[in-house]
């Protein structure tokens, strides 16, 4: 059960395996483009080149949705960057329903774990596989693995990261689960003591906007763990200006908010030295480099 381009890495994976994927669930298709013509999901896409059925359920209760996923008598249920599920879907098979989760499950838990753990500047973070239980990303453990993040990585290159190695762990539990030779560890018992459960809620446009008044190293790990999407933003003169990647310059001090040589350089103005930009976005326009963006831009 999937839906984007995320989910088709562990569904391939389990294709490749000794295992036999017997149906795949996901989201309905849905219009697209400037032609509005319908459009498929990424994960029914790969399911109909591969000859798997698929069901697209418009609600996960409805009797003839549930009666078609019974008929599939599967062992178990793999749930990858799907929707919540009720307890009359992911109590349904023999073995439970596992899910893939993109953070060292108990941190992290919600829907947004790989720009959070990058805006909050994580060192590591990793993959989870846990069965379902009543409360959102709260079950027992199959399996972790650690993903180190670097200094400057995006969580466009962590989802890319993780969405294979994901993938590998999610196979690994599986077999584990199939040979029954696995422990489910209850998350309370992966807590250290005094320490607090980070969240990692939904994010929105509004949480995306820049304050400069924050130090060169959180704005750096602000924009990078919204790199490329959502995508970080401020306002300059009166359009907003994404900023997808940059570099910090601590102890640097400028005299306005932003200064611009005109030619390469676009810099603002943070608590303790400034963010150079190198990467950006200005509303109506594509997505450019600084050098490319200044060349048709001065400043009102």
């Amino acid at each position: 059960m999937g839906t984007p381009e995320f989910a088709v890495a562990s569904l391939d994976a389990l294709v490749r395996s000794e295992h036999q994927v017997v149906a795949v669930v996901t989201v309905a298709d849905k219009p697209a483009g400037r032609g509005q013509q319908l459009s498929m999901s990424p994960v029914k896409l790969y399911a109909v080149d591969h000859h798997i059925p698929v069901l697209q359920p418009l609600k996960l209760r409805d009797e003839s949705f549930l009666s078609d996923l019974k008929s599939y008598e599967a062992d178990l249920f793999v749930i990858v960057a799907f929707r919540m599920l009720p307890e009359v879907v992911w109590s349904m098979p023999p073995m439970g329903s596992v899910n893939l989760h993109g953070s060292l499950l108990p941190k992290y838990r919600g829907a947004a774990p790989i720009n959070r753990a990058i805006m909050n500047g994580e060192k590591e973070t990793g993959v989870t596989v846990f069965l379902l239980q009543h409360e959102v990303d709260t079950g027992k453990v199959i399996r972790r693995a650690v993903i180190p993040i670097g200094e400057n990585t995006t969580a466009g290159e962590l989802h890319d990261d993780m969405m294979i190695q994901g993938a590998h762990v999610l196979v690994e539990a599986i077999h584990d689960m199939a040979e029954g030779n696995f422990k489910a560890i209850p998350q309370d018992e992966l807590i250290s003591a005094g320490e607090d459960v980070i969240h990692a809620p939904k994010i929105f446009k509004e949480d995306c906007e820049i304050n400069w008044n924050q130090s060169c190293s959180e704005i750096h790990n602000f924009i990078r763990g919204l790199s490329p999407y959502p995508a970080a933003w401020t306002r300059i003169g009166q359009k907003t200006l994404k900023i997808f990647s940059g570099k910090k310059n601590p102890g640097n001090s400028i005299p306005d908010s932003f200064h611009t040589d005109g030619k390469s350089l676009l810099e603002f103005k943070c608590a303790d030295g400034t963010y150079v930009v190198h990467d950006l976005q200005i509303e109506g326009k594509k997505r450019m480099k600084t050098e490319e963006f200044l060349r048709g831009w001065r400043p009102e």
